[in-house]
């Protein structure tokens, strides 16, 4: 069975085209127009609001062009087609990825300028080399020596250029280079002098947003990952090294940053979706979320005060969510089947397949039986969605569309 994508009219509004197709297998959905509903599908399922994805990928959009900055967005989220192309829509098509199953994947689908966002080992030295033939450019990571001379020993033996990043640290402390050594300097005028290395310029991740409180901390930590990177890019041009691009990223710093000069392209990617953590750190509204995880009451416990669903860590993950603003915040929030908010209700305790739901009041007599659906938003959405092999598209409650996701690393 294949499902039909959507495209746009001259309005910018979605046309959904007229065919239709049904198949009767169990692991798949039946798509009638305005027919399928959220309570039709099995449980759990992972379920995206195509309308809040449109609506997010353009303001997107639109800050990176008021930011003056060239938009390459994280597909790492969603890993669709689909998605991918509204992000890039209206800018110049590159996309960033964080597995080379990605990486061939949305070659395959027609980009053309990708960014393996992951520090490269040199064991995907030959994979990343054989992709790179097929698109325009295939950009790699680096922050060591060793790879640096692995990388080019690579593309001198194949005879081809492979274009390379330096991988900074700007505060997260997960990987790149420390921006204040001379050994940094140094590694970047090797890689930019070789012959068989395009050195692209410099990237960073500024993952430690994710430990703030608010949007006023969020705004902090932008500032500081730009004026990190603008300063390095400027150590290395007095030290005559090329740095074309200054490439930063973060959905928390790319949604409060107030200024980006000296910066090229930025790289957000959750913002697709956001969840519940980008809600408690302030990078959204719960309005803007667009995925979630359908589930069904399958134990009721009033004594307990609790609910048994059928989404556990293989549905939700074990993401412990933003303890650091609320120690209590459980995994997830608890929303309607329509998607509305259920005050007070925790997700207290996950197993492989089961969630506990805590109740803040006592259940009264008929209050959420067994067969109940809720809607979960997940504290990490790209680790929910990573979960699943397919997206149930919504419009309002209804079914318009599938989405696969590519799977692999």
């Amino acid at each position: 069975m294949r499902f039909h994508s959507p495209s746009l009219n001259k309005s910018g509004r979605y046309r959904w085209r007229t065919g239709f197709s049904v198949s009767t297998s169990k692991d798949t959905l039946a798509w009638y127009p305005a027919l399928v509903r959220v309570e039709d599908l099995g449980t759990p399922a992972a379920l995206v609001d195509l309308d809040v994805v449109a609506r997010n990928t353009s303001r997107m959009g639109e800050r990176a062009s008021r930011l003056g900055v060239r938009l390459r967005p994280h597909v790492k989220t969603h890993k669709t087609i689909e998605a991918a192309r509204l992000q890039v829509r209206g800018h110049f098509g590159g996309i960033t990825v964080s597995t080379l199953a990605e990486a061939a994947f949305f070659a395959a689908g027609g980009f053309r300028d990708i960014t393996y966002a992951v520090p490269i080992p040199p064991a995907k030295l030959p994979e990343a080399a054989d992709l790179s033939r097929r698109l325009d450019r295939l950009s790699l990571l680096l922050d060591d020596s060793v790879v640096a001379d692995a990388v080019e020993e690579c593309a001198r033996e194949r005879g081809i250029r492979l274009s390379v990043f330096l991988k900074v640290d700007c505060g997260a402390h997960r990987a790149g280079v420390d921006p204040g050594l001379n050994d940094s300097v140094a590694l970047a005028g090797r890689v930019g002098s070789s012959p068989h290395l395009d050195f692209r310029g410099i990237l960073t991740h500024a993952g430690q947003s994710y430990r703030c409180r608010d949007a006023q901390e969020v705004r902090a930590v932008a500032a500081h990952e730009r004026d990190v990177m603008v300063a390095f890019a400027g150590r290395l041009r007095r030290a005559a090294v090329r740095v074309d691009e200054i490439s930063i990223g973060s959905t928390p710093t790319l949604a409060v940053a107030e200024d980006l000069a000296g910066v090229t392209e930025v790289r957000p990617g959750n913002y697709v979706f956001f969840d519940a953590t980008q809600v408690a750190i302030g990078s959204c509204a719960l309005e803007d979320i667009a995925f979630s995880v359908l589930v069904r009451v399958i134990g009721r416990y009033p004594s307990r005060r609790e609910l048994l669903v059928d989404g556990g860590a293989l549905a939700l993950s074990k993401d412990p969510g933003p303890v650091h603003v609320d120690p209590g915040c459980g995994f997830g929030l608890v929303l309607t089947a329509a998607g509305e908010p259920v005050p007070g209700m925790r997700i207290i305790s996950l197993s492989q397949e089961h969630g506990v739901v805590r109740c803040p009041h006592d259940l009264t007599a008929g209050q959420f039986p067994v067969g109940s659906l809720f809607r979960i938003v997940p504290n990490h959405s790209c680790l929910a969605a990573a979960l699943f092999d397919r997206y149930a598209v919504l419009r309002d409650c209804d079914v318009v569309d599938e989405w696969r996701p590519v799977r692999g690393w």
